[in-house]
């Protein structure tokens, strides 16, 4: 059972109300299983393989930045093997764990989540003997390495950042945060139990902090791709970047008639991880259309 479901003394509405919005986050998050036995099996494929070397052709490890509820195997069932297979060395991290919580992770108070994953960039780095890394993150996960490029000394040591469907800016969750002054005590309510959901709200002292002074930081190569049928990083255009080196990309503007939202972006569209791969090596980029999914 999750911490908000048994912990709350507030009244039954603000309760049912919290629970409600929590609930769409979850069903909208990537369904978790057992990570133990699918690690093995990611591990044996050359994913999370600390003996691989990056080639002169890839010179740089991929590290994938998990979701919110989402975990280091779950969130890259497809994207991890997707890449391994075109000769980078892959890594992926837990972060933002709650305790008593398994599998469901990135909950956790984002700026420490970001202190997580500079910890696994010195480790990925010691490992591969790379100078730096690329990183590559769904949802939460393609935000909260911001906080670590502006204030952890992350741009030292990244050469590409990748989002896929990430909130930027925040979101309004189909405006459902809107809501939130009309319940009191349910922000704090959401903030004391999830912080990680707390501070992806539009307009969060999170956010706005993250947000000051301009969204990139030099050096680094930022690569935003969203689907406008995004359901939780709302609006969708929210999730683009301003500022140099960057490159917003609207999925269906590579394909109409690709449908996907939120979850499908991140986890299983090929479409979407033609275009991270053209991200992480533009020089032999290819045309990202409809027929990039069979590629």
């Amino acid at each position: 059972m999750l911490p908000w479901i048994r912990a709350a003394r507030v009244p039954r509405t603000r309760s049912l109300f919290a629970t409600l919005l929590l609930a769409l986050a979850l069903l909208v998050a990537p369904t978790a299983t057992a990570a133990t036995p699918v690690a093995a099996e990611a591990t044996s494929r050359g994913w999370n393989d600390y003996s691989c070397k990056p080639s002169a052709a890839h010179p740089r490890p991929v590290v994938l930045v998990h979701g919110t509820f989402g975990n280091s195997i779950d969130n890259w069932l497809v994207l991890a093997p997707y890449l391994v297979n075109r000769g980078y060395c892959v890594f992926s991290l837990d972060y933002g764990q709650l305790p008593g919580v398994p599998f469901f992770h990135g909950l956790g108070p984002i700026d420490k989540s970001a202190e997580q994953l500079d910890v696994f960039v010195d480790k990925v780095l010691a490992a591969t003997g790379a100078p730096k890394a690329d990183l590559v993150g769904h949802s939460q996960g393609g935000m909260m390495p911001n906080y670590y490029l502006k204030f952890l000394g992350g741009a030292d040591k990244v050469n590409a950042l990748v989002g896929i469907a990430p909130d930027n800016h925040g979101t309004t969750l189909l405006g459902l945060t809107k809501l939130l002054p009309f319940f009191p005590g349910v922000e704090r309510f959401i903030g004391d139990n999830t912080p990680g959901l707390a501070d992806q709200v539009a307009g969060s002292p999170f956010i706005t902090k993250l947000t000051a002074g301009g969204d990139t930081v030099p050096g680094v190569r930022y690569t935003v791709i969203a689907t406008k049928y995004d359901e939780v990083v709302t609006p969708y255009r929210t999730q683009y970047l301003d500022g140099p080196n960057v490159r917003n990309v609207l999925l269906q503007d590579l394909c109409p008639l690709d449908l996907s939202e939120h979850v499908a972006i991140g986890t299983i569209d090929r479409i979407a991880f033609h275009e991270v791969a053209n991200a992480l090596d533009p020089a032999r980029a290819t045309p990202t259309t409809c027929a990039s999914v069979i590629g």
